[in-house]
């Protein structure tokens, strides 16, 4: 009896420990239930709250968000104001006027040379001597038949005087008379022959030696001492007539017209910062078929710099023009060349290609591609793209 009793206590206990267990699993379960219920009408309050309220409230803190991230950019509105004219040229640096200097005479082996590339001579100085040995000797024999002529007239003439003397006599007669007189000038006539010839010989003689035609500068030699020159040994010395030089400019056909005789121009050679005051003093009157380009020829003073062959930049000032101004910081160069980025009426970067003109400390001026009304970025051009939406502040012009 005692045993029966236990079991059924043991199987009392272990019935309400399953009902425990059994309503402690269903609280849970409805629990879980519950917050899925609950996480689910939170994401739909969110997606309704999302889609419905994105006009309203997320509209204005998107704008506020715009607003605070629109980068703030200088702009300028340059106008239009009176510059000078510029045009930028290339080219190279020769003599103005170049003299080649060559054999004038007979020619004949150089004994010294006295001059070389670099230095200033005179009119009529001596570049190189010619030996003249053989032709020295020619003009003293020369010299001598002149003598012998001389002799022979004056012989001629004193006897033509003691014929004459006695033709009163009748001792002379009338045609021995006429042979004297034609004896006599014969003889003077063979002075004259003998003095003609002496003097080509002594001016064959002086045109031996090589001399500089003009005062000037020697650019080239080409003759060393030993070296036997003659009328076909061609250009010996180059020089330059009084050191002048210039600078043979190439320009486009449309520039071209726009230069002058007498316009003004600075010449820069290539490596150095040097700026060089120089004329314009002759235009082609031809532009050549295939380059579409014309030559001008700029007169420039002597200088170290300036080399004959050597290559140059040239600006031309070609008068004045009314043309937008812009600082240097504004004009960005690319592959296709010179632009600016400008602000259009919706606060908007747009990529404007442009061509400049002169540049100076003022700034630099566009030729085309801006009217002056535009607002232009000033600064951070390189950081902005088109297409980006910015909010412009005007720069105040200090002209």
């Amino acid at each position: 009896m005692n045993y029966e009793r236990k079991v059924d206590s043991m199987d009392s206990l272990a019935g309400t420990q399953s009902f425990y267990e059994e309503t402690d699993s269903r609280r849970k379960r409805t629990r879980l239930i519950i917050a899925l219920v609950l996480i689910g009408l939170a994401l739909v309050a969110a997606w309704y709250a999302f889609t419905h309220g994105k006009d309203g409230a997320a509209a204005g803190a998107d704008g506020a968000g715009e607003a605070a991230s629109t980068p703030s950019v200088t702009v300028v509105i340059p106008g239009r104001v009176s510059v000078e004219a510029a045009i930028a040229a290339t080219g190279t640096i020769a003599a103005r006027r170049e003299m080649p200097v060559g054999v004038a005479g007979e020619g004949g082996q150089v004994q010294r040379v006295l001059v070389e590339p670099g230095q200033w001579v005179g009119a009529g100085q001596t570049l190189a001597v010619i030996d003249r040995s053989v032709q020295a000797q020619q003009a003293a024999s020369l010299a001598a038949s002149i003598r012998v002529a001389q002799a022979d007239a004056n012989l001629a003439q004193a006897e033509l005087e003691r014929a004459e003397a006695l033709v009163s006599r009748g001792f002379i007669s009338k045609a021995d008379m006429d042979r004297k007189r034609a004896t006599r000038d014969a003889a003077n006539a063979r002075v004259r022959v003998a003095q003609a010839q002496y003097a080509e010989a002594t001016a064959r003689n002086g045109r031996l030696n090589i001399v500089a035609p003009a005062a000037g500068l020697v650019l080239t030699r080409q003759v060393e001492p030993g070296q036997v020159v003659g009328a076909g040994s061609g250009v010996l010395f180059r020089m330059a007539r009084g050191g002048e030089m210039e600078m043979l400019a190439q320009m486009a056909e449309a520039d071209l017209q726009k230069v002058k005789v007498g316009t003004r121009a600075t010449v820069t050679p290539v490596g150095t910062d040097l700026k060089i005051s120089g004329q314009v003093w002759q235009v082609s009157p031809i532009v050549n078929a295939e380059s579409r380009q014309g030559m001008v020829r700029i007169a420039v003073p002597y200088s170290d710099a300036l080399r004959p062959g050597g290559f140059a930049d040239a600006r031309l000032v070609s008068g004045t023009a009314e043309l937008p101004l812009l600082p240097e910081s504004a004009v960005l160069s690319g592959p296709e060349g010179n632009y600016v980025l400008i602000v259009d009426q919706n606060d908007t970067i747009a990529r404007r290609p442009v061509k400049i003109g002169a540049v100076s400390d003022r700034g630099v001026s566009i030729a085309s591609g801006l009217t002056g009304t535009e607002k232009v970025v000033a600064l951070a051009g390189a950081f902005l793209n088109p297409g980006e939406k910015v909010k412009p502040v005007v720069q105040k012009s200090s002209r």
